[in-house]
């Protein structure tokens, strides 16, 4: 879909422990507390679950048994295919039972925060250039007036903050998902990262999707075959897309006391690609508070996350904020918010030619059949009820309520002012006194 994506460098391989950036003791540990709470005594599938070259893992069970932390286990027999088994001393798993009670993290080696920094910056969402033809194609079978590809693209390709505001109806959530589309390329992003010796998770397969893997060839085990550090996962840009049921707590680190680990927090987990606010007005917490928590990322490319013992620390903030809202923006924000959004795009509901373009597209995909008199009908007779103000569900909404009409009846799938009135009824509800 993109049809130049911009090259963006992968983590290089490791080659050395060094190169990882963390401690031998933090290594030591979570090796260890991997073979422990996983059972594992090849090499290869330690490697693999570790997220090191082989190489790497050779290195790190060597330094281990120098320790008396880890034995070789001898062979029963012999084989071209065989390979070294290790398993944990007594020594060893009494050191992963205490490294257990201060963290129950283990498997993939983390990536320090520092080293995840410079990542990003090869990889940053503010790198990327959309064209109007990406635009169009990633919007697929919308119908959108030129002007607002107009505001859409400049307002993409700045990587800053878009808030799309206008009547409910109109495809601002599928908007939200095309702009996503029309980048096209992929990230790394890290299984886990490190900072002050506290782990957070990262990587999630419900938010990230990934394209590519990179392993190391077991037949090989003083080289290297990985084409990127494997600590990393190779993924399509990420989209994090959240209603009526974010809050503000769900924007802090997540920290588990049963397992002592944290959870990255949505935005953090977006970081390099969107995260879309849809229905900006229907939180708990007031629109502008909302808005007030994304402020210093925003403004400063960074943000601000606590641990459980109170410490600050500052992480890098690389994301599409896209605030979606039925509401006018002077409605829910004062002027300093706005001032703070840089692209306020307005969506409004179809000019009735555009309407009839949907209607008709819907319709053939439907295959249902379009009756001139009835659409005539729709146009003159019910849509002057309600002052001509057209939305882009609506052809969706009134042909799949015919269609459900002429199924139930067994009917062929027909359109008719009759059905037109019954699905009528359905898409409004007129205002009446409840008597109790």
């Amino acid at each position: 879909m993109n049809a130049h994506p911009p090259q963006i460098t992968a983590p290089p391989a490791i080659r050395s422990l060094e190169a990882t950036g963390l401690g031998q003791v933090l290594m030591r540990d979570i090796l260890l507390k991997t073979m422990f709470r996983m059972s594992l005594s090849s090499v290869t599938k330690i490697s693999k679950t570790l997220c090191l070259p082989i190489p790497q893992t050779i290195e790190l069970i060597d330094n281990a048994r120098g320790e008396q932390l880890i034995e070789a286990v001898a062979a029963a027999k012999v084989s071209t295919s065989s390979e070294a088994r290790f398993q944990l001393t007594e020594s060893g798993k009494a050191r992963a039972l205490d490294a257990l009670t201060q963290s129950e993290y283990y498997g993939a080696m983390p990536v320090p925060l520092e080293q995840y920094e410079q990542q990003i910056k090869r990889q940053s969402i503010r790198d990327i250039q959309i064209t109007r033809r990406q635009i169009k194609i990633a919007m697929g079978d919308l119908i959108l007036p030129p002007s607002l590809i107009d505001d859409l693209g400049p307002a993409v390709s700045s990587g800053r903050s878009i808030l799309m505001y206008g009547p409910p109806g109109n495809g601002k959530s599928s908007i939200s998902n095309g702009i996503r589309a029309a980048m096209g390329d992929r990230i790394y992003v890290p299984r886990a990262v490190v900072h002050a010796g506290q782990v957070i998770n990262v990587y999630d397969p419900i938010v990230h999707t990934q394209v590519e893997s990179s392993d190391d060839n077991p037949s090989l085990l003083r080289q290297t075959g990985n084409r990127f550090d494997n600590r990393y996962v190779c993924c399509e840009r990420p989209t994090v897309i959240t209603g009526g049921e974010l809050s503000l707590e769900m924007l802090d680190l997540k920290f588990n006391p049963v397992s002592r680990t944290y959870q990255a927090p949505l935005q953090f987990k977006a970081t390099g690609g969107v995260f879309i606010i849809d229905d900006l007005g229907r939180q708990e917490e007031p629109p502008q508070a909302i808005v007030n928590r994304w402020i210093v990322p925003m403004e400063m490319n960074y943000d601000i996350l606590a641990l459980q013992s109170g410490e600050k620390f500052i992480v890098p903030f690389d994301t599409l904020v896209i605030f979606s809202t039925n509401f006018h923006p002077n409605d829910i924000f004062d002027q300093a918010a706005l001032r703070r959004i840089f692209y306020k795009i307005k969506i409004d509901g179809p000019s009735q030619s555009d309407f009839l373009k949907i209607f008709a597209m819907v319709a053939r995909k439907r295959n249902m059949p379009i009756d001139e008199e009835t659409v005539l009908y729709l146009i003159q007779k019910k849509y002057p009820t309600i002052d001509n103000v057209y939305a882009n569900y609506q052809p969706v909404f009134l042909i799949d309520q015919m269609i459900a009409i002429c199924d139930f009846e067994g009917l062929p799938r027909h359109m008719s002012p009759a059905l037109i009135e019954r699905a009528w009824k359905n898409m409004f509800v007129e205002s009446e006194t409840i008597l109790r």
